[in-house]
């Protein structure tokens, strides 16, 4: 394959923004072993949910590449990876067909959840697809009003994994009919909470030309002492919100979260001191892998506690 070609591919790579994907990939996760310990799984429309969240992310990063380089949040002083487009590693254009392109992808994608879900869930993947466009385009952009973080929580969070568990099981009830839609949007909670501190951690690093392109996120409004709390508070309540979920479904699962409180020590220590451009990069690896590795497990604990007491 030609150099040209590997580096126009590495190019685009980077414009879907890796880092970010285990934000699709868990709560999709969560809700199958919620599924599967619930006895309702269905490994068929589960792949289909991953599929679509994994595109619906890749569309939403394509956009803000785009509409931060249109809106000026994007200079020479930003601090982060370089971007896209703002680089000239690829055209406006192109982003903006690729933006499209992918989200009209993940629509078809999620077509077929239908037969399993009802009609109305076209309706919900297309409310998802308007925000993943909103969420930086638009007349009304999220990131730009301080509702980035809102819309991470609510989709790739509560409407991810809700919305997993959901096409598997026809509704929010087990095998036994117990209804688990508490436990499910409890369990939401989690990726949202941490997904979010991804957020968090991108905006800290990001303040100083978010501030001078008017893009009005949370840390902008109320400075990095106010995002450093959100980030621990955000930790805190994934935490929580495990234990209840494993405390609702008398499962061990909750012995996770000690497993991982230690982890998120040394992530909070190193949120404290993060000042520097490696600090920040550094930092939001950190919180991508805390997310992945966190959701892994606890899936995987839900999966074991169902063959083991079966």
């Amino acid at each position: 394959m030609p150099i040209c070609v590997l580096k126009d591919l590495n190019h685009w790579w980077l414009a879907a923004r890796p880092r970010t994907l285990p934000a699709a990939l868990v709560p999709v996760a969560l809700g199958t072993a919620l599924a599967y310990h619930a006895g309702v799984a269905d490994f068929i429309p589960a792949g289909l949910c991953l599929l679509f969240a994994l595109l619906v992310q890749v569309g939403t990063n394509f956009a803000n590449d785009y509409f931060d380089f249109v809106k000026g949040a994007d200079t020479e002083r930003r601090i982060g990876p370089r971007r896209a487009v703002a680089s000239g590693w690829v055209t406006p254009e192109a982003m903006r067909r690729a933006m499209f392109g992918v989200l009209l992808l993940a629509f078809l994608t999620g077509l077929p959840l239908a037969i399993w879900g009802g009609a109305w869930l076209l309706l919900l993947g297309g409310v998802c697809l308007l925000f993943a466009y909103a969420y930086t385009g638009g007349p009304f952009p999220l990131a730009y009003h301080g509702l980035g973080d809102v819309f991470v929580f609510i989709f790739f969070g509560l409407v991810a994994t809700a919305g997993t568990f959901y096409v598997q099981a026809g509704g929010f009830a087990g095998a036994d009919g117990e209804s688990l839609f508490f436990v499910v949007i409890l369990a939401g909670t989690i990726p949202g909470a941490l997904a979010t501190n991804i957020l968090v951690v991108n905006n800290m690093r990001d303040a100083p030309t978010d501030a001078e392109a008017g893009k009005r996120t949370l840390v902008v409004r109320f400075g990095v002492s106010f995002a450093r709390l959100q980030y621990v508070a955000l930790s805190f309540l994934a935490m929580i919100a495990a234990v209840a979920v494993s405390t609702q479904l008398q499962a061990w699962t909750g012995l996770v979260v000690v497993a991982f409180y230690l982890w998120q020590r040394r992530l909070l220590g190193a949120l404290i001191f993060a000042s520097k451009k490696e600090d920040w990069g550094s930092l939001l690896s950190r919180t991508a892998a805390y997310l992945l590795a966190f959701g892994a497990v606890f899936s995987a604990a839900l999966i074991f506690d169902r063959i083991s007491g079966a």
